[in-house]
């Protein structure tokens, strides 16, 4: 029944990863050629930024939600409304956070236009944390359908927000658009949670007692959530200051800041995301393999988790592998049917072999966390970033271009990869 359940939770995750990649790609097409290479280069330039304060916000209640919810031992009420409490007060506080350090972070990435953007941030987070509290109700009881279909209509909206006003704001500063572009995700997130609503069950009596937090539960999600977030969260502050370093140590070695913003750009919004493509399936099977891990450790059932694992490392490697000959005989039909350019070509000829790590790293990092080794996974995120921020800095002064963060990244994904899969090994022994 479980094994069944696993396979058929893991074929609607693909699917709806699938076509949420589309979806992806098509709103990737509309905001490239509406917007601009500049404008991109600056709003990756803060995407960071907007990553971290996510990770900050969710503070791993989804991973945590879905795998309490999955062990059934607790009232899932319960789970929800104490998560959501934690919830608010911390978005309230990053909220604050973010408007007194605006001008700072624009500061540091050199370019005082990006102060309302960032600080615009804050405003998105209320509602990408209660979407991912709710999906990690549904995770956990390994329905993927309200997922798929949720996520589905959320980028369907933000395609039909970016076909209608990003042509309207072409006129204005460039700082109006990315700052569309973030606020965009009020109401594409504020759809998703709706959608969401419907398939939550609907004799639910909401009386004062389960509003009320629960102190147990909260420990229990947060003895979780903590170590979980700390990997993130550490991978999140490294990504953080990558734009903010390289700026700096490439401005020190006599490029320009828009040389820096251009190639930042075409590297993080056009390169990575390309390469990325295929991790919608490295995700679906991370998502689906949690609870089951998860479950299946927590009553001993060694053999079959060993199988679960192999099959998901298996599996994102081989597709994986199938994409990555793909992107490297046709980088130019990708860049240009996607981009309409040309650029980065060079650098995802250098990259892609090693985007393989990447496909099998996450559904590892997966297993770690169902196997309570969240702290395995936070270290191997430490040590990575560390080695990636140092060789960004050494390799700067060789004056080879944006080439310091390439390098950089193959021997970040090469190294978490390998110590993750170490770390699963000795786990079984």
């Amino acid at each position: 029944m479980r094994k069944s359940k696993f396979i058929k939770s893991t074929i609607i995750l693909l699917i709806g990863g699938f076509l949420t990649k589309i979806l992806g790609m098509f709103i990737k097409i509309i905001t490239t050629r509406l917007i601009g290479t500049k404008a991109i280069g600056l709003y990756m330039m803060i995407m960071p930024t907007f990553n971290l304060f996510i990770t900050l916000a969710q503070a791993g209640f989804p991973i945590s939600i879905s795998k309490i919810v999955s062990e059934d031992k607790k009232e899932n009420k319960k789970i929800v409304f104490s998560s959501i409490f934690m919830s608010v007060v911390i978005t309230f506080i990053l909220m604050i956070i973010l408007i007194l350090t605006s001008p700072i972070i624009a500061k540091f990435l050199h370019n005082d236009n990006l102060r309302f953007p960032i600080m615009s941030i804050g405003f998105t987070l209320p509602f990408i944390s209660l979407s991912g509290i709710i999906r990690g109700y549904f995770f956990g009881k390994e329905k993927m359908l309200p997922h798929v279909i949720s996520n589905t209509f959320e980028q369907i909206v933000r395609i039909i927000l970016n076909i209608i006003f990003l042509p309207i704001l072409s006129s204005f500063k460039v700082e109006v658009i990315i700052t569309f572009l973030i606020l965009s995700n009020v109401i594409s997130e504020t759809m998703s949670i709706i959608v969401l609503y419907f398939f939550l069950p609907k004799k639910i009596k909401i009386t004062k007692d389960m509003i009320k937090p629960d102190h147990q539960i909260m420990k229990d999600v947060l003895n979780i959530s903590l170590p979980t977030t700390g990997s993130r969260l550490i991978g999140t502050i490294g990504y953080f200051f990558e734009p903010i370093i390289l700026t700096t140590f490439l401005l020190l070695n006599g490029y320009t800041s828009d040389y820096i913003t251009f190639e930042y750009g075409i590297i993080t919004g056009y390169v990575m995301p390309l390469l990325m493509l295929p991790s919608f399936f490295s995700m679906a099977i991370s998502q689906a393999v949690i609870p089951v891990i998860s479950n299946g450790y927590a009553n001993g059932k060694i053999k079959y988790i060993k199988s679960k694992i192999k099959q998901s490392l298996t599996l994102s490697f081989i597709i994986g592998l199938v994409f990555t000959i793909l992107i490297m005989i046709f980088p130019e039909f990708f860049m240009n049917f996607i981009y309409n350019t040309n650029e980065g070509v060079d650098y995802i000829r250098i990259i892609a072999p090693f985007f393989l790590f990447y496909y099998v790293q996450v559904p590892l990092t997966s297993v770690l966390q169902s196997l309570n080794k969240a702290k395995e996974a936070m270290m191997s995120t430490l040590v990575g970033i560390f080695i990636k921020i140092g060789l960004i800095i050494i390799l700067s002064f060789l004056k080879i271009g944006l080439y310091p963060l390439i390098i950089a990244t193959i021997v970040n994904m090469i190294y978490v990869t390998i110590f993750n899969y170490i770390k699963i090994k000795k786990v079984f022994k």
